[in-house]
């Protein structure tokens, strides 16, 4: 049943005018009238509406069940991902989704390749939005993970957190899979750094803020697959404990 991410109020029973990037979604899918879709809106749970009216770039539809069926994690899962070249962090984003990641916060580093004004920033927050959304359509979630403004390293990593973050680093003296084995299953922030890693610096004033140093394994992974790996390995873990 095609899945749809609607932001706006929802009510069993209602006519609901879909938006227009919907509507033209459902119309390039060929569903006709009296078919039947899944909508969400972020807020828990969702809804199986039927067609009831399809023109030129307006489709209507009567919300008929709700279903309180999540895919959540246990336990909050977030990435702190330094941003990479190119439209990696699209990619990296759209699997963290479908790996459960909780939240995200997009960092600048001192080796960032991608640097952002304003403007820029504003623009890519709304193509993440996006991003997230698809991702969730399409691997069943019904809460989109919340997306931080991008921050500079320095300034995000000096701020209070509630849970442990994990720096991953080849320099770290523990196994990310030793560390998860002997602790129980819990709500982490993991740390990525960009292409060519994080700085001394960086790394040395993430431990001073309590940052626990751990590493992979033996091979060095790329930017876009280490956070990805280390979440599904946490995952793996914990869910056989």
């Amino acid at each position: 049943m095609p899945r749809f991410y609607c932001p706006q109020p929802l009510e069993l029973n209602v006519l609901l005018s879909l938006p227009d990037a919907i509507a033209h979604h459902i119309q390039v899918l060929r569903l006709k009238e009296g078919g039947v879709i899944t909508l969400f809106n972020g807020e828990g749970g969702e809804y199986a509406a039927s067609i009831e009216h399809i023109e030129k770039k307006r489709v209507e539809v009567r919300l008929k069940t709700f279903s309180a069926r999540e895919a959540e994690p246990a336990h909050g899962l977030a990435l702190a991902q330094v941003l990479p070249e190119g439209s990696k962090m699209d990619w990296i984003m759209e699997k963290a989704v479908e790996l459960g990641a909780t939240s995200i916060q997009p960092l600048l580093s001192e080796r960032s390749v991608i640097r952002l004004n304003a403007e820029r920033a504003t623009k890519k927050m709304s193509h993440w939005q996006g991003v997230l959304a698809a991702a969730s359509e399409q691997c069943g979630r019904n809460r989109l993970p919340h997306l931080s403004e991008p921050l500079p390293f320095f300034s995000w990593i000096a701020q209070q957190d509630l849970h442990p973050r994990l720096l991953l680093s080849p320099r770290g003296t523990q196994s990310l899979s030793g560390w998860a084995k002997h602790h129980p299953a819990q709500a982490v922030t993991l740390i990525i750094g960009p292409e060519g890693g994080l700085t001394p610096a960086e790394e040395q004033a993430a431990i001073k803020h309590g940052a626990l140093c751990l590493t992979m394994g033996e091979r060095v992974l790329r930017t876009e697959t280490a956070g990805l790996a280390a979440m599904a390995a946490l995952q793996s873990i914990w869910d056989g404990m």
